[in-house]
């Protein structure tokens, strides 16, 4: 995805920046009517120019945003799946495995949710 070309090419550890890379595809793969988007320096996808789901690199995690709505949802799998959180993010840590099951039902819930949300962030 040509959109998070030059995000993915700032993410020195290589490890980093491949398992950032194969989320960020995973995502477009796996609901291609989702926009990519770089906002706020990092990267994103939107559905009818709503926020859905954003992520970020950090030292020892992939910072993951479905909004305080997708957190609490599914905050006991999130716990299940080894990850910690915060009432706005998720910290996929770097030694793990990515959850794709989870990932694909916090997307779609958020999706779903927001399919009439006519604001960016919910309200």
């Amino acid at each position: 995805m040509e959109v998070f070309a030059d995000y993915l090419a700032k993410i020195d550890d290589p490890p980093q920046r491949d398992q950032t890379e194969e989320v960020l595809n995973w995502v477009q793969r796996t609901f291609p009517g989702l926009v990519p988007k770089i906002a706020w320096n990092q990267p994103m996808f939107t559905d009818h120019e709503t926020f859905i789901i954003g992520f970020s690199v950090a030292k020892k995690h992939l910072a993951v945003a479905p909004e305080k709505a997708g957190v609490a949802k599914f905050a006991d799998e999130i716990v299940k799946a080894g990850y910690e959180h915060t009432d706005q993010m998720i910290r996929m840590r770097w030694d793990r495995p990515v959850d794709y099951g989870l990932l694909e039902r916090i997307i779609a819930f958020n999706i779903e949710d927001k399919a009439e949300c006519g604001t960016f962030w919910r309200k």
